[in-house]
């Protein structure tokens, strides 16, 4: 069974959450079974409704204002009891019905009930559901298993992980087979990737054949929506874009080149298909940015970009069988730059961090650059052996006007520092969190 980090958000919500629930994110990576698992295992009295499923229930939740009319309709087509105090509606595909913004305030002002909803971002953005008053919807961006995950899924005891995150926060290097160990499970996670489905085929079965079937379906699947939700005009570019996001990473500069998909062609005839691949979660972005200081935000040129593919899994099937064993292998000759760059990129993102990169006639090109305990931390991937030539970062941190305190070098090799520059074998990039929290402030009286 396929556990998730973001259980612990949803059992917190079952025992003390008063607004609404959302979980958005992609299709295929596990948000009604998540859902239904905690609802399950938690023994909660439940009505579980898929409007994609059952689409003749959308008029009937549009037109629901009052959770008396609410339960009434759902009662009778649903031929479900509601108990007052204990019956959760959960909503999946919510956002075939946009006017679940307007109702969800009443229901949960009513106060008898509570509810959670999914919504897969592909082809119909939130954004309604997103307006809704605070207080009243709290929403939760879900994504592919990440590393840490994908060790659970492995049956990896967690006093090892500990150990692992130990030599980490020391900065010690680890034992030598134990290195070894997570390389191989790391090259592993590169072909695997974290979508649940290929994830526990793969820990049922350990047939990477079947793995690769369930990927490209999943590919398909994506391709596919392209052409039911987008306008005719925005259809082929989209497609475009997405298909030519394995060909950008095996580039030396992973920026994406719009010249490859046509000769002339403009950013901002593009922008919007950029976003939409984004915000659909099937892509992740990593804008330039034009100074590598806070606020990165601010310093956003977001006509530079570099995209990677929401699961690394998904890219390593792109690049076929050959490739694939040859990274399980770690065998030489094939350029892994692009891959590990992608992994390390999920890796953030699923861990909160916004990605930027930073790029310089004079300081050079810095893969990753992130706000990270309250500054900032550049980020270099190395696939091969020369993991210490880097002009870029070193530039970078020898630079007194960015202020820059620590920069990582993840690689193949184990951990080990060198004054400011700090290398991490690359299955590190699981365990890297932003622990930093703000205080809780005491009231201030007059």
């Amino acid at each position: 069974m396929v556990t998730r980090k973001i259980e612990e958000k949803i059992n917190r919500w079952i025992d003390k959450g008063s607004s609404a629930f959302l979980i958005s994110g992609a299709r295929q990576v596990g948000k009604t079974y998540t859902i239904r698992k905690c609802l399950e295992q938690r023994k909660c009295n439940f009505l579980e409704i898929n409007l994609v499923e059952t689409p003749e229930l959308i008029p009937v939740l549009s037109r629901c204002n009052s959770v008396e009319e609410l339960v009434m309709n759902l009662s009778l087509v649903k031929q479900y009891t509601f108990v007052p105090g204990e019956t959760i509606l959960f909503i999946d595909e919510a956002q075939q019905c946009k006017e679940i913004v307007t109702n969800i305030k009443f229901w949960v002002d009513e106060g008898s009930y509570k509810y959670i909803l999914s919504g897969s971002l592909l082809g119909v953005e939130l954004r309604n559901l997103r307006s809704a008053p605070v207080g009243y919807l709290e929403e939760v961006q879900m994504y592919p298993l990440d590393f840490e995950e994908f060790l659970w899924a492995s049956d990896i005891k967690e006093k090892s992980i500990e150990d692992v995150k130990g030599f980490l926060n020391r900065k010690e290097p680890l034992p030598d087979a134990m290195h070894d160990t997570m390389m191989q499970l790391f090259r592993r996670y590169l072909v695997v990737g974290g979508m649940p489905a290929a994830v526990a085929e793969y820990a049922d079965s350990r047939n990477l054949n079947v793995v690769t079937e369930i990927q490209s379906a999943i590919m398909n699947q994506y391709k596919l929506d392209f052409t039911k939700y987008e306008e005719e005009n925005k259809k082929l570019l989209l497609q475009s874009i997405y298909d030519l996001i394995p060909s950008q990473l095996l580039k030396q500069n992973r920026r994406f080149n719009l010249a490859d998909i046509k000769k002339g062609l403009r950013f901002e005839r593009t922008e919007d298909s950029f976003l939409w691949l984004e915000s659909a979660g099937v892509a992740l972005s990593a804008y330039n940015a034009t100074e590598p200081r806070i606020a990165l935000e601010q310093n956003k040129k977001s006509s530079l970009v570099k995209l990677y593919l929401s699961d690394v899994g998904l890219l390593t099937t792109t690049y076929g069988n050959a490739i694939q064993l040859n990274v399980l292998n770690e065998l030489p000759g094939s350029n892994y730059g692009g891959i590990y760059e992608n992994a390390v990129a999920q890796e953030l993102v699923a861990h909160g961090y916004k990605l930027y990169y930073y790029n310089s006639t004079k300081q050079g090109e810095l893969d990753f650059v992130i706000e990270h305990k309250g500054k900032i931390l550049p980020i270099e991937v190395k696939s091969g052996k020369d993991y210490k030539v880097h002009s870029a970062i070193s530039n970078v941190v020898k630079n007194q006007e960015y202020q820059i305190e620590e920069a990582i070098v993840f690689s193949n090799y184990n951990i080990s520092t060198e004054g400011k520059i700090t290398y991490l074998p690359v299955y590190m990039c699981g365990f890297i969190r932003d622990d930093v929290s703000l205080p809780v402030l005491d009231k201030i009286e007059l």
